[in-house]
């Protein structure tokens, strides 16, 4: 009851924020006005995200090392993450592969007849520190208190695998007081998250009350044609991505999707992706994914398998090509698509990520990057649906590993409840992958 209540609370802040924003836009005397009006709807939506960047890094410290210590074996973790990676690439290269059948067979950007911009015009988009170098220092953290502190993913991971693979090894010799306080952490979390998301429909008002302030329901329709060419492309990936989810999971893959609707309206409200995540594990709990995959796996998805950018990226490139009357072979679309699948990588955190992975592709190609700028405008509206994907490809990601890792309660028709699904590091010989059991009947 208390879920379904949220949901509806969501969705009808989603709709008053749309009805707020359109008397503030019509009631507006200049667009600086619209502007001043807007950073005060924009003020809820901030609070909301800072209360929700506040419990990522310890929620994800938490339960990756209360999930890796259960784990114990660190063969374990390189098999479940190898097999994570390789979901990933696949997912990537075919979201982008449909992006980019679509984008020619729709072929906007000769239609539109869009104003070429000035040669001097900026996408405002920086580039500079996007290469191989600065991401692979990127990962391995210098401090973690610094990681921690500006709620970079990726480098906590490094750290809480390193910190869980140890405390694993070392659980005999360690205190049953503090193997209990990780747990305790991870329990406290979730409980502190669960308080932070009833401010979730205040900061969903403020998002959509704050863009159609600024932008209008015009912009809709002016951009009408594109918007609705992507998401029908976004929905031709998710027929794909419940396909592939279907192969593995079956029937279940679809009580998957019911659950995760509260999370994909977050997501879609906020076009944030970190919005999402708190309630994303939580529902993926629900459904029976053991902690130990899925505070693994999502915040490695949420890095790598960003199915719904990814998709955009192709689509928008090609976009772009057209609008400047620019043609790429069939062979340069695909380089461009290898590029789009390296560069992508590890974005999560970086702000308008799409964005910046096509002005760091664009030149590479012959492509001006000042193009990026016929996007900006319908960008906050395009990352509404991109988030959302990314929330579906990311859980069912999840779901498959934690099928294949042996990590994933048969599906009842009902959801499971939290309290009986958090990871015990104690006695967790019920959630050990397939051969860990009789390695570690003594402890």
């Amino acid at each position: 009851m208390k879920q379904n209540r949220l949901g509806l609370a969501i969705v009808v802040g989603m709709l008053l924020g749309i009805a707020a924003g359109y008397v503030c836009h019509q009631s507006a005397d200049s667009p600086a006005a619209a502007k001043a009006l807007a950073a005060n709807f924009s003020l809820v939506t901030d609070i909301f995200l800072r209360l929700i960047k506040m419990v990522i890094a310890p929620l994800v410290f938490s339960g990756l090392v209360a999930g890796l210590t259960a784990i114990g074996d660190p063969k374990v973790v390189g098999r479940a993450g190898l097999k994570a990676l390789g979901w990933f690439v696949c997912a990537s290269f075919t979201s982008l592969l449909i992006g980019m059948v679509l984008a020619n067979a729709f072929d906007l950007g000769h239609a539109m007849n869009l104003h070429v911009p000035a040669a001097d015009a900026s996408a405002g988009v920086s580039t500079a520190a996007f290469n191989l170098h600065n991401f692979i220092t990127h990962i391995v953290p210098s401090s973690v208190v610094e990681a921690m502190a500006n709620n970079e993913i990726l480098p906590i991971l490094v750290f809480s695998v390193f910190f869980g693979i140890a405390m694993g090894a070392m659980k005999d010799q360690l205190p049953p007081a503090l193997l209990s306080s990780i747990e305790g952490l991870f329990s406290i979390m979730l409980k502190i998250t669960g308080y932070v998301m009833w401010f979730a429909p205040l900061g969903v008002f403020g998002a959509v009350a704050a863009v159609i302030t600024v932008q209008g329901l015009g912009m809709l329709v002016t951009y009408g044609k594109f918007i609705g060419a992507v998401y029908f492309s976004m929905m031709v990936l998710w027929c794909v991505l419940l396909a592939a989810g279907y192969g593995v999971l079956g029937k279940p893959i679809f009580a998957l999707m019911k659950l995760i609707r509260e999370p994909m309206i977050i997501a879609f409200c906020t076009s944030s992706s970190e919005a999402a995540y708190p309630k994303t594990i939580e529902q993926l709990t629900r459904f029976g994914v053991k902690p130990r995959i899925s505070n693994f796996v999502l915040p490695l998805a949420y890095s790598f398998n960003l199915d719904g950018s990814m998709m955009y990226q192709a689509f928008a490139a090609l976009f772009i090509a057209q609008a400047y009357d620019i043609h790429l072979s069939f062979g340069q679309q695909f380089w461009m698509l290898l590029v789009m699948m390296l560069t992508s990588k590890g974005v999560a955190g970086v702000p308008r990520a799409a964005i910046v992975v096509i002005a760091a592709t664009l030149p590479l190609f012959g492509l001006p990057v000042e193009g990026v700028v016929l996007l900006l405008a319908i960008d906050q509206f395009i990352d509404m649906g991109r988030t959302t994907t990314n929330v579906v490809g990311n859980s069912i990601a999840s779901a498959v590993i934690a099928k294949w890792e042996n990590g994933l309660e048969p599906w009842t028709g009902h959801a499971h409840p939290l309290s009986e699904t958090i990871p015990s590091m104690r006695d967790d010989t019920d959630v050990a992958p397939a051969g860990l059991s009789a390695s570690r009947s003594s402890h």
